[in-house]
């Protein structure tokens, strides 16, 4: 296991993408797991807010298990552009509130009478 050592910053792409975190390859022979606690220093709900399979960004190597050719890898303070997130923002429409404020009066309404019944 002498081609990484700990601390080196190196290129990976996305191979997978769970729960928990992100497969990354590194070369044919190596590849790592990013937790999803080293993505980004923000808030992850969601891996895919931030990487998507078939990404290329720069990790770090965290830790080298001498078992197998799993790395530990972090892509904090390594990749700026994690720091956006990349969920898309939602477009308002021409309507806004419109249809939600027409259709409050008949919600009520029809609540109102339901209680009326049990009463």
């Amino acid at each position: 296991m002498n081609k990484y050592k700990e601390g080196d910053v190196v290129q990976a792409r996305i191979t997978a993408i769970e729960k928990y975190g992100a497969f990354a390859s590194l070369d044919d022979e190596y590849s790592g797991l990013i937790h999803i606690s080293e993505i980004t220093d923000k808030f992850v709900k969601d891996v895919t807010d931030f990487i998507e399979v078939g990404d290329f960004i720069n990790v770090k190597i965290l830790s080298i298990p001498q078992e197998h050719n799993q790395l530990r890898l972090s892509a904090k303070d390594v990749n700026n552009e994690l720091h956006e997130n990349k969920r898309k923002q939602i477009k308002e429409t021409v309507f806004g509130f419109y249809l939600l404020k027409m259709s409050l009066p008949n919600w009520i309404a029809e609540k109102m009478e339901e209680i009326n019944k049990k009463s």
